[in-house]
């Protein structure tokens, strides 16, 4: 991975993927997390291939499950995360990828990030403005999809 520390000297890629434990569908949940802030942007799927592809490149890519396919974070919006460190949680299901993300959002709504609603008095209110509206970012519209870890 660019900038990115390597697998462990003497571990080939299958060992580190080995550790990884990826659910009956093949998949594990990825965490997007600010690099410099800490802040959750967004959380997705991700295979095998995606996280190989994430570690050998430096770019997150993802598994989109609406889509049945690939896709690197930013293919369509120009949004890119930069991965500047890969973790993996306790139990091994979970993987963090801190980032720098592009232009400063992950969500395709347009905000930094997809978790832009809190609970408040038992109703969900918008706490964070749209940066760009979703259809000055995407051409031919909003990407296929089915929200969250789809794009």
């Amino acid at each position: 991975m660019n900038d990115a520390p390597p697998p462990p000297a003497g571990r080939a890629a299958a060992d580190w993927l080995g550790e990884v434990g990826f659910d009956a569908n093949g998949l594990v949940t990825a965490v997007a997390q600010d690099a410099a802030s800490g802040r959750v942007l967004m959380v997705a799927w991700m295979n095998r291939e995606s996280l190989a592809l994430t570690a050998a490149t430096g770019f997150a890519h993802y598994w989109s499950r609406s889509r049945g396919r690939l896709w690197k974070k930013g293919e369509e919006s120009g949004h890119l995360q930069r991965v500047v460190e890969l973790r993996l949680d306790c139990d091994g299901d979970v993987v963090v990828l801190r980032i720098d993300q592009a232009g400063g959002i992950a969500c395709h709504t347009g905000r930094e990030s997809c978790f832009y609603r809190r609970l408040e008095d038992g109703r969900w209110v918008t706490v964070d403005a749209v940066l760009r509206p979703p259809e000055d970012i995407y051409r031919g519209g909003l990407p296929h999809g089915d929200g969250h870890g789809s794009r």
